[in-house]
């Protein structure tokens, strides 16, 4: 028997996400946003079973329902999909310069943390005066 949510899952021309460390990053999230597996499936429009089946690498999500969990848990699709050391810039030359980073020592590190995050809060700053 096909459920809905089944039919959701692989409705016409969308495949299911394929990771098999997907369960595991959806269960910690929700862990650590403290939340049950009913309240993921309630704030998602998921049934608690595919949550379930999720969580456990025996299902995956399409790419709507990836949205759905995203939005549900207040998070990127992207921390879903993947592990921390698996992203990076996607301008060529900053992803070079953020992996030479690495080299620097602790205190070389923090200080191009110190400089980054205010320049990010001043163009944040810039785009809440324009808005």
């Amino acid at each position: 028997m096909v459920s809905s949510d089944t039919t959701a899952l692989h409705g016409p021309g969308s495949e299911p996400v394929t990771d098999a460390n997907f369960g595991n990053r959806l269960a910690a999230l929700r862990k650590q946003r403290g939340l049950t597996q009913q309240a993921v499936a309630d704030a998602s429009g998921a049934h608690v079973t595919q949550i379930r089946r999720y969580e456990a690498g025996t299902s995956q999500p399409t790419l709507d329902v990836l949205r759905n969990l995203a939005l549900a848990l207040n998070t990127s699709a992207d921390s879903l999909l993947f592990d921390a050391d698996e992203r990076g810039s996607e301008t060529p030359s900053l992803r070079l310069r953020l992996e030479a980073l690495d080299q620097l020592d602790a205190d070389e590190q923090a200080n191009v943390v110190a400089m980054t995050e205010g320049a990010l809060l001043r163009h944040q700053v810039r785009q809440l005066n324009v808005g």
